[in-house]
């Protein structure tokens, strides 16, 4: 019986996707071309010969998110139907390789509209968001634009405008200077959202109004972290109003609960991600906080830190949201050159969730 959905998003974005469908067994999603590729529970090298014995748990789920792959897809399927170059606002993913691969199709990555000559050719904006003055200012040049804004994203952002609405100061938890959270108060004018970044500034904050105060989050957050400052939000204003499901969105979620599931069986986490990637980071703290003694976030094969493998048994590898699984593979390979490898996948969860590319790419092209 097919796994329920983990989360539940507007009618307007339903689920779909040609790559991703629910599957049995030991495999968290199905493979895709950039996709998580489906892996026994358990594999075992017979090649034994001068290498020593070590065994990988391999966390699941791990690797690429619904709202990432939409993105990606949407940058592909752009490219397809009306040829390059395609302008990308922003990393549309926080992946150099992805970055890099989408580059060479074609896309043209830019950190602001100025740098983008006029054109017919579509701008797309990145899956963490951007603020309202982005596609305003993009209507204005009578850009050809499509927004890749993760749903999960786009349901924070809605959130944030409704409390505002309805009267209410909104503090959003999250990062300074992380795309998301500069998306997210750019929904609403200057000095609207107060941003806390942690328990201290959980305990100092001071509002125009307690009973009249809400809280947004940013999705990709140590959801232990998160709970521990809405915990003391929630102690000092018990009037503040939260969203009716969690901002830290289920991709977040799993893959944080399956790097603990790992964390405390092996010397060394292997994090896949990118350093700018606020989920990888994450994975990484909460590796270590779970009982691993080390955790150590690599963007490639290349960065394995080898003296660290000295004298464990066994090391876990997961990747962040943004990155794909074929580097997952190369780690892998990689470590059975110098190892006498056994496999085994740790699954804590099953994943089913698309969401649908925007209807710009859905329609046929002569329409």
């Amino acid at each position: 019986e097919p796994a329920a959905p983990l989360c539940e998003v507007d009618d307007r974005l339903k689920l779909y996707h040609p790559y991703l469908e629910p599957q049995s067994g030991a495999a968290v999603l199905t493979e895709t071309s950039r996709g998580q590729v489906p892996m026994p529970s358990s594999r075992v090298d017979h090649d034994t010969t001068r290498r020593p014995a070590l065994t990988v748990l391999l966390a699941a789920p791990r690797g690429f998110c619904a709202g990432v792959d939409r993105a990606i897809q949407i940058v592909e399927l752009a490219l397809a139907r009306f040829g390059a170059p395609v302008y990308v606002r922003h990393e549309i993913v926080h992946n150099r390789y992805v970055v890099e691969s989408l580059k060479a199709k074609g896309a043209v990555f830019v950190e602001e509209l100025d740098e983008i000559p006029d054109t017919d050719q579509p701008v797309i904006f990145s899956a963490h968001g951007v603020p309202k003055s982005v596609p305003n200012a993009a209507k204005i040049r009578n850009l050809f634009a499509i927004d890749a804004t993760c749903p999960l994203v786009f349901k924070v952002h809605m959130e944030a405008g409704r409390h505002y609405t309805e009267g209410r100061e909104i503090v959003l938890i999250g990062h300074a200077g992380h795309p998301e959270v500069e998306g997210t108060t750019g929904q609403l004018p200057e000095g609207t959202v107060k941003l806390v970044e942690n328990t201290a500034d959980a305990e100092a904050f001071t509002p125009e109004d307690p009973a009249r105060l809400a809280y947004v989050t940013q999705t990709t957050l140590s959801v232990d972290d998160t709970a521990s400052i809405v915990a003391i939000l929630k102690r000092r204003f018990p009037d503040i109003v939260g969203p009716t499901k969690e901002d830290i969105c289920y991709a977040t979620t799993n893959r944080q609960a399956a790097v603990k599931a790992i964390a405390g069986k092996v010397g060394l986490t292997l994090v896949v991600g990118a350093p700018n990637s606020s989920n990888s980071l994450r994975l990484v703290e909460v590796a270590e906080r779970s009982g691993c003694p080390k955790g150590v976030l690599i963007e490639r094969a290349a960065e394995i830190p080898w003296p660290l493998f000295e004298g464990i048994s066994a090391v876990g590898v997961t990747a962040g949201a943004s990155a794909p699984e074929k580097l997952v593979e190369e780690v892998i390979e990689a470590i059975r050159e110098r190892f006498t490898l056994t496999i085994e996948q740790v699954t804590t969860a099953q994943e089913n969730i698309a969401f649908n590319v925007p209807r710009a790419l859905r329609e046929p092209a002569n329409a």
